[in-house]
């Protein structure tokens, strides 16, 4: 059964990009978090039907396997190829699914809704997804192996789905669209951005992002081992920022994790709380600096016109030139909710239903934030770097 299509729904009045606009970029940015990435298909989906397609998806993690299917297929091909992806990998890969996975459950009272999910979780970490991961026999744990083999899981079954769904010829012809994802070097501890304006993408690249240890193992890339960037950052908009100083860009931000929350009132609370605060990456924080960097360098480009023409060919006004600008930031937010069936494990619970309903979500949270008049418009001087979010 697949995913529920949203024709059903009423139609609604998106905004499309201002006439004379102009933002040289149109970015997703696509956390990691995984089983809440099925939000982000339905974000998508949500941008294409309002005809907004960007030319830069950058993606950490499970966010970095999306960008691949994205960025891998034409733009009519992209929402069924999601589609296909997570109905292959929220399949248990050897005993059927369970009946009620196919049922909608949504109006099942909470203690049904928590005792189905922590079942599917449970079935994830025995039997693993199918075309994702498999479990390790338990007594290679001790044997002398290589950084490629420990981990309580193998990831190979993912290499063989990505090269299933996603055309890499495509995917690495930077003018149809610029792809970035972000990886650890294990060797170093530094972060590293694999773009395809610098590097030939493979399958690894998207598997060594989201190879989150020690459950899934270190990949191999041109000699080095690389484990999930979110080890180090989970939130793609600096590498965006440091990769391009010099375009106005519009950025829809997906977040899978909410760095604010209520207090923990138990230890599977406590749990669920220390993942929220660690991989949402400190998200409001990298926009606050943003925002001031910007307005700097905007205060920075209306200084130097008040210098005289005699001192330009100096090399401190030299310096300031390069360090000013006029650059425009619009960030359209866009958070996961937390759901009254989520728990600590709702990283690992591919249940098919759960995954539908967090692809609705995401799906419903885009389309709200697009009948929002002028979030789309372009920020002024005043205010070179904005942020929208439904949620707050």
């Amino acid at each position: 059964m697949g995913v529920t299509r949203q024709a059903h729904l009423p139609l609604y009045r998106s905004h499309s990009l201002p006439r004379g606009h102009q933002y040289q970029v149109v970015a997703l940015l696509l956390q990691g978090g995984g089983a809440l990435g099925s939000y982000q298909p339905g974000v998508y989906q949500g941008l294409a039907e309002a005809d907004l397609h960007p030319n830069w998806v950058a993606g950490i993690s499970i966010g970095a396997l999306n960008a691949a299917i994205i960025a891998g297929n034409p733009p009519e091909k992209r929402v069924d190829q999601l589609r296909r992806f997570w109905e292959t990998i929220c399949q248990p890969p050897l005993l059927p699914s369970t009946p009620l996975s196919h049922l909608d459950t949504s109006q099942w009272p909470d203690p049904m809704q928590h005792m189905l999910a922590g079942w599917e979780a449970w079935r994830s970490l025995l039997e693993g997804q199918n075309g994702f991961y498999r479990p390790r026999l338990p007594w290679s744990f001790h044997q002398h192996s290589t950084p490629a083999e420990i981990s309580f899981y193998d990831t190979s079954p993912l290499k063989q789905t990505l090269e299933q769904l996603v055309d890499f010829d495509r995917l690495n012809d930077s003018r149809q669209m610029r792809v970035s994802v972000g990886a650890v070097n294990v060797r170093s501890g530094n972060f590293v951005c694999f773009d395809n304006t610098r590097h030939t993408l493979r399958a690894e690249h998207f598997m060594a992002s989201g190879a989150l240890p020690p459950g899934f193992p270190a990949v191999e890339i041109d000699g080095e081992f690389y484990w999930d960037g979110g080890v180090v950052s989970n939130t793609p908009l600096g590498q965006l920022i440091d990769a391009d100083e010099h375009s106005n860009i519009l950025a829809f931000q997906v977040d899978l994790w909410s760095a604010r929350g209520d207090l923990p009132g138990n230890m599977k609370e406590v749990a669920m709380r220390q993942k929220d605060i660690q991989y949402s990456s400190r998200t409001r924080m990298t926009t606050d600096v943003l925002r001031h960097e910007l307005h700097v360098r905007e205060m920075l480009s209306a200084l130097l016109k008040l210098i005289p023409a005699e001192h330009h060919d100096k090399e401190i006004f030299q310096a300031a030139e390069r360090a000013a600008g006029s650059q425009r930031l619009n960030i359209i937010h866009l958070i996961y909710q937390d759901k009254v069936y989520d728990d600590h494990y709702k990283d690992y619970q591919f249940g098919m239903q759960t995954m539908r309903q967090h692809w609705h979500s995401g799906y419903q949270d885009i389309r709200n934030s697009l009948q929002r008049p002028g979030w789309l418009d372009m920020p002024d001087a005043a205010n070179p770097c904005v942020t929208h979010d439904i949620h707050r």
